[in-house]
């Protein structure tokens, strides 16, 4: 499928790319559930609580199994006791079980998402930046020149390397390159923004 591709000043060009990444079938529930996926393993699971075999103090039973009247009871340890373990709870990093993502759940959401981009003219590709763009101000102006102020811009490497300064100080702006972004970086900014070469490399991976 041919769509436009831009050079620096706004003049159109075309480029061929493949429908598996831009003209792919938008699977909602797919890139739902890669997206509750990829949110989930973000967050650290700090929160820890002591199990009974984590607290200090003596194992002796308390008192004698029976003839006290009283329930049966081993240690101070047990979670009815104030100072007891906590049971069922919180267990930190160590125990937290990340959510995983195969590979084709990875791909057909990022296809999903560059399709629905596409659709919605959010999509923009650029020729490679051959010259290095070294003030934030001048990339600035690039970016509202292609209503591009809230975007995620994949490069490719020479690209990065000429504009990653001039960038890295843009709010609402990330730039990184085709082994580094996923699903979640496509929903999070309403622009996608790759250079030709880097949906060339996309391309291949489809």
């Amino acid at each position: 499928m041919k769509i436009d591709k831009l050079n620096l000043d706004g003049k159109r060009d075309s480029i061929d790319i493949s429908d598996k990444i831009i003209a792919a079938k938008i699977n909602n529930k797919l890139v739902s559930n890669v997206l509750y996926k990829t949110n989930a393993n973000y967050k650290g699971r700090k929160a820890k609580t002591k199990q009974k075999n984590e607290i200090k103090g003596s194992t002796s039973k308390i008192y004698a199994q029976k003839g006290t009247g009283n329930a049966r009871h081993a240690s101070k340890k047990a979670p009815i006791f104030v100072g007891g373990g906590v049971a069922h709870g919180p267990k930190g990093e160590l125990n937290h079980k990340k959510r995983k993502l195969n590979k084709s759940e990875k791909k057909l959401s990022i296809a999903s998402l560059i399709t629905k981009k596409n659709n919605l003219k959010d999509l923009i590709i650029l020729n490679d930046f051959e010259k290095q763009i070294l003030k934030t101000k001048e990339m600035n102006k690039i970016l509202i020149k292609f209503e591009a102020k809230n975007s995620i811009i994949i490069a490719d490497k020479k690209s990065k390397d000429n504009i990653f300064k001039s960038v890295k100080n843009i709010p609402n702006v990330k730039i990184t390159d085709v082994n580094h972004f996923s699903a979640y970086d496509l929903a999070k900014f309403k622009k996608i923004i790759f250079t030709e070469t880097s949906i060339k490399e996309l391309e291949k991976r489809y």
